[in-house]
């Protein structure tokens, strides 16, 4: 059976994405790290239980030798990656002068490095079949730096600009690389404790829904050789931009 890896399958966004390629008929093979490993495995159950193939592989995105190794294990134990979706967030809001090294420098190993790395070994297994979709989750903060955000607009303006880069180089060799722009608030339990008006706003459609993102998604996947999207924007319909 094919795989779809999921590098940050939390409990909202990517969550969704993996249980809507399971629905596909891929084995959802979700990814967080190891103090995650039990919520990890509860989704992975939720997937099976649905009626559909899931497993729990937790590591650490950042570190060179998990991400090759949880590819290795995939392809050797579950079957091709056929889609691999890099979905760590890491957001932060620090004034510049409180802004650590050590808070830049996580920042940027979450949301950047960690895509590089599953990028590349996403794309060394994809390279010699000649197909696969890798997507790359982005934020506002991919396309202009907001006050406050230096270390998370860094990290997600790199990320961009390397997916840019793969999909210029992987297209050609029949690899599908999408950034996505997720434009607004999602509805997570954090956005919920925090928004000023949630439920308002969540029963006017203003909030993101995990769902509709995780569609399309398998919608970039399934997309035909002839008209691929590099680049998808998603915001709710009142979302100021």
């Amino acid at each position: 059976m094919s795989a779809a890896v999921i590098i940050g399958a939390g409990d909202a966004t990517g969550g969704a994405i993996a249980r809507a390629f399971a629905a596909e008929g891929l084995t959802a093979c979700v990814n967080r790290r190891e103090r995650n490993a039990d919520q990890l495995e509860a989704l992975a159950q939720s997937i099976r239980d649905a009626g559909h193939q899931a497993r729990a592989f937790p590591g650490d995105a950042r570190e060179e030798d998990e991400m090759i190794a949880l590819f290795d294990r995939v392809e050797s134990e579950v079957g091709p990656v056929e889609v691999a979706v890099f979905n760590i967030g890491a957001n932060v809001n620090f004034p510049i002068s409180e802004t650590t090294v050590r808070v830049y420098t996580k920042v940027w190993e979450m949301a950047c490095l960690g895509g590089f790395l599953m990028g590349r070994e996403a794309a060394k297994r994809m390279i010699p079949r000649g197909r696969g979709t890798i997507i790359f989750t982005g934020a506002t903060a991919s396309l202009r730096g907001g006050s406050g955000f230096s270390a998370f607009s860094g990290a997600k303006g790199a990320l961009r600009m390397l997916a840019q880069s793969m999909a210029r180089e992987l297209g050609p060799q029949g690899i599908h690389v999408a950034h996505t722009i997720i434009d607004g608030a999602i509805d997570t339990e954090f956005i919920k404790g925090r928004h000023p008006d949630f439920d308002n706003a969540k029963a006017q459609d203003l909030i993101l829904n995990p769902d509709a993102i995780a569609a399309n998604y398998v919608m970039l996947h399934k997309q035909p050789k002839s008209a691929w999207t590099h680049e998808l924007d998603l915001r709710p319909w009142g979302e100021k931009w």
